[in-house]
């Protein structure tokens, strides 16, 4: 498959703006105290836990003694925890009770301000088919499957074992260098850019757009709102411009494509555009990014599991499930209860929010074995719940396992050892769980 590029639109080539991350701290230093305080001992909304990797007591202590629990006071409002494998897939068995949609508050733990101007307000509302209840989701979830089938990942293959090589290649050996930034983003950008046939040089303006549209942190500083909207609405103009050159071109196999050839998405609103291409760039990028991070931390931290791997390529496919499950790259997805009903014991009333946490499940000890290590031959590895289940189940699924899989055997093939050698820093967020930076260095085995 070779690599498609959009010449009609004129490059960025990189952004000089602040990422997220960077005007987050910057404000959160001005204003140490503009966020409500944590004061419950099970809200898990707090960010701190996760960039200093220390949830896991946390998340087990809930398992143990009430898996499913309210909590009544939280800087993003009341919500119920569901931390256990059994009733998140009870919960995302109903998707008719258990809404996603936008317009009960999509599939994140924050809310809009509720003192926004209402009409600025709905001009940010950005519909994605994630965040849709049937039947709209199944018609836009039916557009741009076709793009990730068996068939279609057979065909991608050989591209991306090319560009994998490639990136290794160029790699220093014996030096330290940042994993993220050089593998990671490099080969999920790369990824996208094939699949939206998105100008090449401009590849890296889709990880600063999905840093900055993912980022649950930021409904808390109001300050940046207009900021990060700022920053998706040049995101938005930019694909309405491909979108527009798309509309004079034939039919092909690019995601922009497939919209506009298809009855359930060539209608759009400009929001609805927007917020599904949020979507297609943030599952396509943060997920696999941090769990291709992850994948060297975890080998790092558990050298008889990396020793196993060495020894026998056979196991790759399954560590790469036993990866997913070990990194969950997304901590969370919300529900929101459209009638009261119960839930395991628990009251739930129309309209509460109920945060599936896929980053407890993936540790539940009833279903994993010793869940905290890391085992590459672990034999249920693939009953995750990191790309979600039933009907909401990642459309990408076959594409993240298949560029984690080629990045394993690219490195096996090179007898490439990565050792974390230098700084580590997490995501700061509740929502996209992760590394901001990863420095290691590279050993023959």
């Amino acid at each position: 498959m070779a690599t498609q590029l959009a010449p009609e639109v004129p490059q960025f080539t990189y952004h000089s703006s602040p990422t997220a991350t960077e005007a987050f701290a910057a404000w959160l230093k001005d204003n140490p105290q503009a966020i409500p305080a944590h004061s419950h001992p099970w809200d898990v909304s707090r960010s701190d836990i996760y960039v200093e990797d220390r949830w896991q007591p946390i998340f087990a202590e809930m398992r143990a003694k009430a898996p499913v629990n309210r909590v009544p006071d939280s800087p993003y409002g009341a919500y119920w925890n569901v931390a256990s494998h059994k009733a998140i897939m009870h919960v995302e068995s109903l998707p008719e009770l258990f809404s996603s949609s936008w317009q009960y508050g999509g599939i994140t733990i924050g809310d809009p301000p509720e003192d926004v101007d209402p009409q600025k307000l709905a001009e940010r509302q950005l519909p994605m088919f994630i965040a849709m209840d049937r039947p709209d989701h199944t018609g836009q979830r039916r557009t741009v499957a076709p793009a990730f089938t068996p068939a279609k990942m057979v065909e991608m293959e050989a591209e991306i074992r090319r560009r994998t090589a490639s990136v290794l290649d160029s790699l220093p050996w014996g030096e330290r260098f940042d994993w993220v930034d050089k593998v990671s983003i490099e080969l999920t950008t790369g990824m996208l850019a094939i699949l939206f046939g998105f100008p090449w040089a401009d590849r890296r303006l889709l990880t600063f757009w999905s840093d900055w549209a993912g980022d649950v942190e930021l409904t808390l500083a109001r300050e940046l709102a207009d900021t990060r909207f700022g920053f998706l609405g040049e995101m938005a103009h930019y694909f309405q411009r491909l979108w527009g050159a798309r509309m004079q071109a034939p039919p092909s196999g690019d995601l922009i494509s497939m919209m506009i050839h298809s009855e359930a998405m060539n209608h759009m609103s400009p929001q609805e555009f927007m917020g599904n291409l949020v979507l297609l760039i943030v599952g396509g990028n943060d997920t696999t990014r941090n769990t291709m991070s992850g994948i060297v931390h975890a080998l790092d931290k558990f050298p008889d599991q990396r020793e196993l791997l060495e020894r026998d390529a056979s196991l790759i496919p399954n560590a790469v499930q036993e990866c997913i499950r070990y990194v969950t790259p997304l901590a969370h997805m919300r529900r929101t209860a459209t009638a009261d009903t119960e839930l395991f014991g628990n009251q739930i009333k129309a309209g509460e929010k109920v945060i599936l946490w896929y980053i407890s499940a993936n540790r539940d000890e009833t279903v994993f074995e010793n869940p905290d290590k890391l085992m590459v031959d672990r034999p249920n590895a693939r009953r995750h719940l990191s790309f979600g289940h039933g009907i909401h189940r990642c459309v990408g699924a076959r594409l993240a396992e298949l560029q984690l899989r080629i990045l394993l055997e690219e490195m096996h093939e090179r007898r490439m050892r990565v050792r974390v050698a230098g700084e580590v820093e997490r995501v700061r967020a509740n929502f996209v769980h992760g590394f901001r930076k990863l420095e290691v260095e590279l050993e023959k085995r």
